[in-house]
């Protein structure tokens, strides 16, 4: 089955279903998510930016664009972040298509390299993202990727 992806800047009514889900899914508090979402409706540099994609009124996967996925480096931004993609939907190429939109999305609005911080690498590097640096979160090293948005 096809199911597209949905902007959330376009669609203010799904702000708190997914502002619930992306918080449910990360323990990130609501409102943070909130917050974002209605900062991306008047941003003209598409950043931040949710996306979700929907079976029926529920969310089955989602992920977002913003400038720093709380790491020390704010020159490497913008960062994709939360993508999860629920269990009965997984290895049905929705976790792809979320990363190759959000990038030509970032590529329509100028920006030409996109960054993530991951622990799951050898997924992130068949999607065709390449390990850049390290770098400082929380107290811990993080695995920073990056990837030109525009898709080849």
């Amino acid at each position: 089955m096809q199911y597209d992806i949905v902007s959330l800047s376009q669609r203010p009514e799904l702000f708190d279903a997914a502002a619930d889900w992306f918080s449910g899914k990360w323990g990130v508090p609501k409102q943070a998510y909130l917050d974002s979402m209605a900062e991306s409706q008047t941003s003209q540099t598409g950043v931040p930016e949710w996306y979700v994609i929907q079976d029926g009124s529920a969310i089955i996967a989602g992920l977002g664009v913003i400038a720093n996925d709380f790491h020390k480096r704010p020159d490497l931004t913008p960062n994709l972040c939360a993508l999860f993609v629920e269990e009965p939907y997984r290895k049905q190429g929705l976790a792809r298509r979320l990363l190759d939109h959000a990038c030509r999305e970032l590529t329509a609005c100028g920006i030409e390299t996109a960054y993530l911080i991951t622990d799951h690498t050898d997924f992130y590097e068949r999607c065709g993202w390449e390990f850049f640096t390290m770098v400082e979160e929380d107290g811990d090293r993080a695995r920073m990727y990056r990837r030109r948005t525009k898709c080849e």
